[in-house]
């Protein structure tokens, strides 16, 4: 697969998955039992559904820009702004009405039948959480 074809796939996953909520995507682009990182995203396909229902239900407006990309061989790195008004409870904190924007990095590596075995993602929670008005150290899920 060659690089822009590689990054316009992972692209998918921001715009389809993440802003319109389009659940069917993960099954499409990502193995049924995909390496996820961060913690806050359980195990497999159905972690990374779960994950982003809890995001757009916290944030119904949520979108994903993808600022930057690189991919190389199998691999696929973004750089991502997210943004959303918190409309439900995120983390134990209550709707805010907020609208706030955060940064993510995620890296992808693609699997041999074509699907993307391995998502890594870093995103700044306690940025996140600051413009929520929240006590990072009071907020579930928090270390």
């Amino acid at each position: 697969m060659s690089p822009d074809e590689l990054k316009a796939r992972a692209r998918r996953l921001a715009e389809e998955l993440l802003t319109q909520g389009d659940l069917a995507v993960a099954d499409e682009l990502l193995e049924p039992d995909c390496d996820n990182a961060p913690n806050t995203v359980a195990p497999g396909v159905d972690g990374v559904k779960s994950w982003v229902v809890t995001l757009r239900q916290s944030f119904p407006d949520l979108r994903a820009i993808v600022e930057d990309e690189v991919a190389e061989g199998e691999t696929v790195v973004q750089r991502m702004t997210l943004s959303g008004t918190h409309e439900g409870a995120f983390g134990g904190v209550p709707a805010t009405s907020r609208h706030v924007t955060w940064d993510l990095v995620g890296v992808l590596r693609l699997g041999p039948d074509g699907k993307f075995t391995k998502h890594w993602v870093i995103w700044d929670q306690l940025g996140l959480l600051r413009q929520l008005g929240a006590d990072p150290a009071s907020v579930e899920g928090s270390a």
